[in-house]
């Protein structure tokens, strides 16, 4: 029985998205239909909740502050209304269900930031000294004078 769920799930997962975390930044572009016409919305805020996660129909909450309130917005990864997700930064972060960050101010709720390199992000710029060692020159002793 086990077998058949996790073919089923697996068949529902149609689009690439990337394996999300609590307090990941995450960039969302939601299609939104207004009258005869359709666009694409960014929603970017920090990830507080992943819910179903191994299931056929995963769900995000996203979370951000627009103009001192703040805004979630739950959806389904697999929704059609999704367009694609991407991840902007990942913090370091111990509970998988970030409820708290709703009481904390913006200050407050800053995160650190997460060292890794499976994070989507731009190229970095070499710099002009990267594999080259450079020598420090030794300080000169200075004494002062007794009076």
């Amino acid at each position: 029985m086990q077998k058949i769920i996790a073919e089923f799930n697996q068949k529902q997962q149609t689009k690439e998205v990337p394996e999300l975390k609590a307090g990941d930044l995450v960039r969302v572009y939601r299609k939104i239909k207004e009258g005869e016409k359709e666009r694409v919305q960014i929603f970017e805020g920090m990830v507080i909740a992943i819910k179903g996660g191994q299931s056929s129909s995963p769900m995000v909450t996203v979370r951000k502050i627009s103009e001192g309130v703040g805004v979630e917005i739950i959806l389904p990864i697999y929704s059609p209304k999704v367009e694609k997700i991407e991840i902007l930064k990942r913090a370091k972060v111990r509970k998988s269900k970030l409820y708290y960050f709703r009481g904390l101010t913006a200050k407050e709720s800053r995160m650190k930031n997460k060292d890794s390199e499976d994070v989507a992000s731009q190229p970095e710029e070499k710099s002009k000294t990267e594999g080259k060692t450079v020598q420090a020159t030794p300080a000169k002793k200075v004494v002062a004078d007794k009076k």
